[in-house]
């Protein structure tokens, strides 16, 4: 009789968790569709939808913080919503757009990788920022904005607070180069391959690479959006080098012992590739690729939204502006290695 009714507890405990989990996964979600609802209405690559999810989560989060019922859910959304959004993310990317993209187009990553990491380092130290949120804004600028701030930032268990702050920070640099950069562009005399190799290594988020690309032309919107998906492959290694000097800085009783790779290792970017592998084999049908990127950028403006939920905007505004300065730092300097080392290849080819 004690067993059964044990049991029967253990039933009630388990729904009532499942309920909790729920409600806060409905919640992230029903905030992701207002969030690509407001989006739908503004000028495209201006404001995207995982953006707006992350504010509106973040204005939310005084009323909901106030129950206990949505926080586990929030939290599971966080970070499995986020992991699954992710891995459907290499859906939009296989391996041969690599090779089209040209030795040069990687040479030209090499370049703008270092300088987005080398003055990171750099501002990290002059301005006192702590080393999370130093590799955050170092990271949305190699990389690609959002999607590898929001990658990142678990790894290396970042504050929410920083992952926003990150986050906030690349959104004003983009909206500045969708505006600036195919006027910019044309000033300088640029043509199609030198704008799209610019603007597909300068500008951090996706929308606002297709948005600037397009805008000069249609050749160079293409050519800028696939360097734009060839640097986002660039996460792989990044979070395992990450992964390990997150452990080596996390225990420093530690730092001489051998560190178990199986406990860092970000094992949901083996579901990334595998995507990305299935993508490359050519026999994936193009509706089933659309539907899959479209998952993956809603799961992501749920996971955006439940980062938001668990932030506060004092405390991001709590961390100050030399953060801030630093990311204008980190992004300008890309921005002119990136033109100048475009010139410089273009020169030499020809």
């Amino acid at each position: 009789m004690d067993n059964n009714a044990g049991k029967l507890k253990g039933k009630r405990y388990r729904l009532s968790r499942d309920r909790k989990i729920l409600s806060g996964v409905a919640l992230a979600a029903g905030i992701a569709v207002l969030a690509h609802m407001i989006s739908s209405f503004l000028p495209e690559g201006i404001l995207g939808g995982t953006l707006i999810a992350l504010l509106l989560g973040m204005l939310l989060n005084p009323m909901i913080g106030r129950y206990d019922g949505f926080g586990s859910g929030i939290s599971w959304t966080s970070k499995k919503i986020l992991r699954a959004g992710i891995i459907m993310a290499g859906i939009t990317l296989s391996f041969p757009q690599v090779f089209k993209a040209g030795k040069y187009a990687l040479i030209l990553m090499f370049f703008t990788l270092a300088t987005s990491f080398g003055v990171g380092f750099i501002c990290k130290k002059i301005f006192k920022i702590n080393w999370k949120l130093a590799s955050l804004l170092s990271v949305s600028t190699a990389i690609c904005g959002g999607t590898a701030v929001a990658t990142l930032g678990p790894t290396i268990r970042a504050k929410n607070r920083d992952i926003a702050y990150a986050i906030s920070a690349t959104f004003i640099f983009d909206i500045i180069t969708v505006i600036a950069f195919p006027w910019i562009g044309r000033l300088l005399g640029l043509g199609d391959t030198g704008y799209g190799l610019w603007i597909g290594t300068a500008v951090n988020d996706t929308s606002s690479v297709v948005a600037a690309g397009y805008a000069f032309s249609d050749a160079a919107g293409s050519l800028a959006t696939i360097v734009k998906l060839t640097r986002t492959l660039f996460i792989v290694p990044v979070v395992l080098v990450f992964s390990w000097i997150y452990a080596k800085k996390e225990t420093p009783s530690q730092a001489a012992a051998k560190i178990d790779v199986r406990k860092i290792f970000p094992w949901f970017i083996l579901g990334f590739l595998a995507v990305v592998g299935a993508r490359s084999t050519g026999i994936v049908p193009d509706n089933i690729v659309a539907g899959t990127s479209f998952m993956s950028k809603f799961f992501m403006s749920m996971a955006l939204a439940a980062i938001g939920l668990k932030t506060n905007l004092k405390e991001v505004a709590g961390v100050g502006i030399k953060p801030m300065i630093a990311g204008v730092i980190i992004d300008t300097s890309v921005v002119f290695v990136s033109l100048f080392a475009q010139a410089g290849i273009l020169h030499f080819i020809r």
